[in-house]
């Protein structure tokens, strides 16, 4: 028989070991959730993101590791992840690596944002510069003579600035912006500023010896130990970091964010706007077939709801909408090909500029583009082949289609008589008095009465 106090005693055990176990009680090891950013920076990132720091708060994690490879991406994306670490209750370690990987644009921005930030050997930072829809920068004057660190001259004083006023804004507001955050983290700021003007970059150790970032680590282990007993300042107050021997927990996207991923590849959203024009015109020409509408209704909003996270050039869909009005034009009003080779012109054009093309990962694919405008093209020519062929063809319907053939007088008859016709009877009309079985050619269609001539001289 087991004693109440054996019992009791097995209890209190069983309770220690759980709080004892990595990630159990408060007295357990540390947790380190572990996010990757590998690609272009995008939509479906900075949700990715948020849904990381809200899974570390929850389950009360020591800290955010964000490895990154990256080779930009979205400004607005780029932004929401950094408002999301500056406001993170969790300090978030932007890492650079495995070897071989970068964190370039847009990933320079998050790197310069987190609270601290470590490269792997062999990976590289930089080329900061914000590039703008449907066009880039000119390119800084001085060559390779540019690519040392150091302050960036003025804007105007060297020609490495650009010359329009919009562009000088985008530069000085993300210049503003990269230098804000250097000076928060306590980084080069001077080296920030010139990876936005002059699209500087940096290698592992040269941005550790500029102290654009805090240290390197080869791996995800050794970037924890090296961390540990660091401070960083968070909303809530300065912290200290406890991260040696900590439980690294993987943080993998869930289908939403995946899904998203999907619908915000350019490529994607371009196809489905198609899918969704088309169908919506399918269903306009055959009213009730119903499967082409709602395809082409789903299609169209989830294109559009795409197009709202992407960075659309609206001249681009409006060429687009041309394009699509030319087609049905040509339809409507033939025009032996002006309309609808004008239409396939404008609707190239306009998916070419549909999207920033200029930021890594983010434009249609060209191929894309070039088969469909080939395919739109070859159906084009091809109706125009038929039209121009059924022109010439003679006419085998209706009542132009019996002038010119030929009848046989059923009985004698003088002005007006029956006569049989493709195996009809025929009241006809002849200025020539005809016998029974004489041959006759339709000259004219009156109603039901037919006029003709005889078709054999005498």
């Amino acid at each position: 028989m087991v004693r109440p106090t054996c019992l009791l005693a097995c209890a209190l055990w069983a309770a220690c070991a759980q709080a004892a176990a990595p990630g159990g009680g408060a007295e357990g090891a540390p947790r380190a959730m572990l996010a990757d950013i590998d690609g272009p920076i995008g939509p479906a990132t900075a949700a990715f993101f948020d849904s990381v720091q809200r899974k570390a708060e929850q389950a009360g994690a020591a800290v955010i590791v964000l490895r990154m490879d990256t080779p930009g991406g979205l400004d607005r994306s780029m932004r929401d992840i950094v408002k999301t670490i500056l406001a993170s209750r969790i300090p978030v370690v932007g890492y650079v690596a495995p070897g071989g990987a970068r964190a370039a644009s847009a990933g320079t921005y998050i790197l310069y944002a987190a609270h601290l930030a470590a490269m792997a050997p062999a990976t590289n930072l930089g080329a900061a510069t914000p590039i703008p829809v449907g066009g880039s920068w000119p390119e800084p004057k001085g060559g390779a003579a540019g690519a040392k660190a150091g302050p960036a001259p003025p804007a105007g004083e060297s020609g490495q600035a650009p010359a329009q006023a919009e562009e000088l804004k985008a530069v000085n507001d993300a210049v503003a912006y990269i230098r804000s955050l250097a000076q928060q983290r306590g980084r080069n700021a001077d080296w920030a500023e010139s990876a936005v003007r002059q699209a500087r970059s940096l290698t592992a150790a040269e941005a550790v010896q500029l102290k654009v970032v805090d240290l390197l680590a080869d791996d995800v282990g050794d970037l924890l130990r090296k961390i540990d007993g660091r401070s960083v300042a968070l909303p809530q107050g300065t912290v200290t970091l406890h991260t040696a021997g900590a439980a690294v927990t993987a943080v993998l996207p869930g289908w939403r964010i995946r899904w998203l991923a999907v619908l915000t590849n350019p490529t994607i959203a371009y196809a489905l706007l198609l899918v969704g024009i088309y169908g919506l015109l399918l269903e306009g020409y055959h009213p009730g077939a119903v499967l082409p509408g709602v395809t082409g209704g789903i299609a169209l909003l989830m294109a559009l709801y795409a197009f709202q996270l992407l960075p659309v050039n609206y001249a681009g869909l409006l060429l687009m909408g041309l394009g699509v009005a030319l087609l049905i034009a040509e339809i409507s009003a033939p025009s032996f090909g002006v309309l609808g080779f004008g239409g396939i012109a404008a609707f190239v054009l306009g998916s070419v500029l549909l999207l920033d093309t200029d930021v890594p990962g983010f434009g249609v694919n060209l191929g894309v583009i070039g088969g469909i405008a080939l395919a739109a093209a070859a159906v084009l020519a091809l109706t125009l082949f038929l039209v121009l062929r059924a022109r010439r063809a003679p006419v085998v319907t209706g009542a132009n289609a019996m002038v010119g053939q030929v009848a046989e007088v059923l009985e004698p008859f003088t002005g007006e008589g029956w006569a049989l016709l493709l195996g009809e009877r025929w009241r006809v009309r002849c200025a020539l008095p005809q016998h029974a079985g004489a041959r006759v050619r339709v000259t004219a269609v009156d109603g039901l009465l037919l006029t003709v001539e005889p078709a054999e001289p005498g």
